[in-house]
């Protein structure tokens, strides 16, 4: 039975009024001379024509950024956070526009959408209230209590390049350039060039609501043109997508020494435990493994179930996705909406055909769709999967999970850690006590349980990241923002020297410092 759909509105909803299209363009660093085409996911239709970078306009990007950069670093950061607090109501208040946008370019369902405008409204607040507190000079213990006194300063990078993935472009884009901006840095960004009206959208949000001009500029070009200037020129780089792209960054920038972080890769687990509510662990798995058809770095692709739950689970499971509803509208009657791109397409037709020729069994979707439009793929689940087809192991990044039977508790941990990622994992049990210690030997950056990945990513103040091939560094939390920042330590000298006073011995100052020592422990100074 193929997935039911939900019908398709007039052919002008699928389109985006030419002066809003003109405007957003504008805000791209590009001298005119090239142009690209982004055509509609939902139905292959041109959305809008946006201008190309060159290297000269990176470069010149990269001139003004630091520029202006200057000027906002000198600004406290209670002064830097205001247009960011602002930016909460804005998006509040235009909420239907932007989540138009991030679906005629990504061609998702509204209710995914809808998770990137609330991470970015909340990511930028959490951020905007904590920045000065986080950036605040702090005081350090000294080498000698009293008498060294140690500041510890933050320093912005300087200009950070940024770059940002198809799949959440809104999310990826604006909530990790915000805490860059925060810290005192300028940034150029790179988005994909297919998902680049959100994040021009935003910029230009942001402008009105007072960020200073050239602090943030999007360039739009393939990595061929523009990706060595965009890396070569910059004091930080920020890179969301594949684990391949992450290390040609990494070999990149290694020889000046500039640091970067990562966030590439994942074959995640879902672990459901004997205990597991059957309809609300199945209907996890849909959100889970369906989110944004699969295109999502923290979705599920393996689900490893209990056998003695298995056959109550897994028929369950198998209904709800038969169940989703397809559709390209823009309101919130689809529960799952297009991929994006036609090679996302034909890796997850090429992954699905490899398996079942050779053995695995869909229990559900396994077919394109294009009746419905034409990147559109039905939500998959497949058994008996085995380690020689290409989607047992290697990320798919489509709406496809493949459901394994266990036994016991070290087996599956030993089958979960069995990747070179580790970026997500989920737990399904009445016994949360249980899950924390089975997720506490699962490896991976963030563990879920009873969720598939929205408790611990939407979690603003814990670090979010990977593990193994799955990345380096971590957006959220303290880190989320310090780490576009240089720390520096002050420490002043006061009343002693670090060396013998006049008239004793080193050898009678070393035994005063070893038996200092044994005093400042004892008094729990040191």
């Amino acid at each position: 039975m193929a997935s039911p759909t939900v019908p398709a509105k007039g052919a002008a909803e699928h389109r985006l009024p030419q002066p809003l299209i003109d405007r957003l363009a504008s805000h791209v660093v590009s001298d005119g001379t090239d142009s690209a085409t982004i055509p509609s996911p939902f139905t292959g239709e041109p959305l809008a024509t946006v201008p190309l970078s060159g290297a000269g306009d990176v470069r010149g990007a990269y001139e003004r950024a630091r520029e202006a950069q200057r000027a906002w670093a000198a600004l406290p950061a209670g002064e830097r956070v205001k247009p960011f607090l602002r930016l909460a109501d804005a998006l509040v208040d235009r909420r239907a526009e932007i989540l138009d946008i991030i679906q005629l370019e990504t061609g998702k369902a509204r209710r995914h959408a809808m998770e990137e405008f609330l991470d970015v409204a909340l990511c930028s607040l959490y951020y905007a209230r904590r920045a000065p507190r986080l950036l605040k000079p702090k005081r350090r213990q000294g080498m000698v209590t009293g008498l060294t006194r140690v500041r510890e300063l933050r320093h912005p990078k300087g200009v950070v390049a940024l770059i940002a993935p198809w799949n959440y472009p809104f999310a990826l884009g604006a909530g990790d350039i915000a805490p860059a901006l925060m810290a005192g840095n300028a940034v150029i960004h790179k988005p994909d060039t297919q998902t680049c009206l959100s994040s021009l959208w935003v910029l230009d949000l942001l402008v009105a609501l007072g960020l200073p001009k050239d602090l943030w500029q999007i360039v739009v070009g393939e990595p061929a043109e523009i990706g060595d200037p965009l890396v070569e020129n910059a004091d930080y780089v920020s890179f969301t997508g594949s684990t391949r792209g992450g290390k040609a960054i990494a070999e990149k920038v290694a020889p000046r020494l500039v640091g970067y972080s990562l966030e590439l890769g994942g074959k995640n687990p879902m672990i459901v435990l004997p205990d597991a509510d059957v309809e609300r662990t199945a209907r996890g798995a849909v959100r889970a493994c369906f989110t944004n058809a699969g295109q999502l770095c923290i979705s599920i692709e393996r689900l490893y179930v209990h056998e003695d739950i298995y056959d109550r689970f897994v028929p369950r499971f198998v209904e709800l996705a038969k169940d989703m509803r397809l559709g390209a509208g823009l309101d919130f009657d689809a529960d799952m909406g297009s991929l994006t791109h036609r090679r996302q397409l034909d890796a997850v037709t090429r992954h699905v055909d490899q398996a079942v020729k050779e053995g695995a069994t869909v229990l559900a979707g396994g077919k394109a769709r294009p009746d419905v439009g034409p990147l559109f793929y039905e939500p998959t689940i497949l058994a008996d999967v085995n380690g020689d087809m290409d989607l047992c192991a290697n990320e798919t990044f489509g709406p496809v999970v493949a459901v394994y039977k266990y036994r016991d508790e070290d087996e599956v941990v030993a089958r979960a850690n069995d990747t070179p990622y580790g970026l997500n994992a989920s737990v399904w049990t009445k016994n949360p006590a249980r899950a924390r210690r089975l997720a506490a030997r699962i490896q991976a950056g963030t563990v879920n349980i009873n969720d598939g990945y929205g408790a611990a990513y939407a979690s603003y103040d814990s670090p979010m990241g990977g593990m193994k091939q799955s990345g380096v560094g971590r957006r959220h939390g303290a880190e989320g923002l310090l780490k576009f920042t240089e720390v520096q330590t002050i420490a002043s000298q006061h009343l002693m020297d670090l060396e013998p006073p006049a008239g004793i011995g080193y050898d009678k100052f070393a035994d005063y410092m070893a038996s200092g020592i044994k005093l400042m422990k004892k008094l729990h100074i040191k």
